[in-house]
């Protein structure tokens, strides 16, 4: 028996280096479509496409954005640009920088208008704008959530002049809040956690407990987000227009739409060559909407993009 076995074993075919090669490609690119969630993308632009004429009025439609700044390196900044939201009252974006910590005043076509260094701040990487002159900051490895009044004139902004909610939900190092949106009519705050593992949260009475009426709910949102085909979660925005979520994901190069229930709307890719884009973007960490629908987005070390609808 044994000898009939080493006889099979001696029969096995040889491979030439050119099948070796061919494997290699192979598993190579069952890599990359598993690493970038090809078949899931594929699976879900082919889902969304039947209900296109259902959902384009009435949703963000993300397969319809392309880019109008791509790739602009903001003034002064070298590195660790992160959150990013939008303000209405003074049509103009607000950005935050990790490490050293600094809050950005930039205009919509990413230029820099203002500056103001966040003294005793620690890791922040999330921001957005509540409304009545408000901006919420969200400190990664603390899990902290801190509400400051707009600047008015330039200078530090100090830590210990404001009240801080720490939430210590998964706590573990530098894996903490990566990005917060706000729906003001709702009085509900969407936070992100990047990964190990990744969360949505939904924070409800979060301005009416800043104004003296208690009444915090956390939600754990993890059931939207089960079938969203990215690894990681860089950020989050409301949009107030739609009472849609998007969300994106810096490892996945992928900006997703959920409705108010949580199911996947539409998704654009952010690879070189889809939505005009020359080069793929390096690592998304912010993004906001603006009242009229235009797409801002900023990506370590400097980047920024704004996209609008076609």
């Amino acid at each position: 028996m044994m000898s009939t076995a080493k006889g099979m074993l001696g029969r096995l075919p040889v491979l030439s280096p050119w099948t070796w090669a061919l494997l290699l490609i192979l598993l190579t690119l069952a890599y990359q479509v598993r690493t970038l969630h090809l078949d899931d993308r594929l699976y879900f632009w082919i889902q969304t496409s039947w209900h296109e004429t259902e959902w384009e009025k009435r949703s963000l439609w993300l397969p319809e954005y392309r880019v109008q700044i791509d790739a602009k390196a903001v003034p002064g900044v070298s590195d660790n640009l992160s959150g990013l939201t939008y303000d209405e009252r003074r049509d103009q974006l607000w950005a935050v920088v990790n490490n050293p910590e600094e809050l950005l005043a930039l205009s919509t076509q990413g230029e820099v208008l203002a500056r103001y260094p966040l003294s005793g701040f620690s890791d922040v990487e999330g921001i957005t704008y509540l409304g009545d002159n408000l901006l919420l900051l969200a400190e990664e490895r603390n899990q902290a959530l801190l509400v400051v009044e707009v600047p008015e004139q330039p200078g530090a902004l100090f830590r210990e002049d404001y009240r801080a909610l720490t939430l210590g939900l998964d706590a573990g190092g530098n894996q903490g809040f990566e990005g917060v949106g706000y729906d003001r009519d709702g009085d509900r705050l969407f936070v992100v956690k990047e990964h190990s593992p990744r969360k949505l949260y939904e924070i409800r009475g979060l301005k009416a407990s800043i104004e003296g009426e208690f009444n915090l709910e956390v939600i754990d949102r993890e059931a939207w987000i089960e079938n969203v085909f990215a690894t990681d979660l860089s950020s989050v925005h409301y949009d107030e227009r739609t009472d849609h979520l998007a969300l994106l994901s810096d490892e996945s190069k992928v900006l997703m739409e959920l409705d108010g229930k949580g199911k996947l709307i539409s998704f654009r890719s952010l690879l070189g060559g889809f939505a005009g884009l020359q080069d793929s973007v390096p690592q998304g960490e912010g993004m906001t909407f603006d009242d009229r629908g235009n797409l801002y987005l900023v990506s370590e070390p400097n980047l920024f993009y704004r996209f609008e609808r076609q």
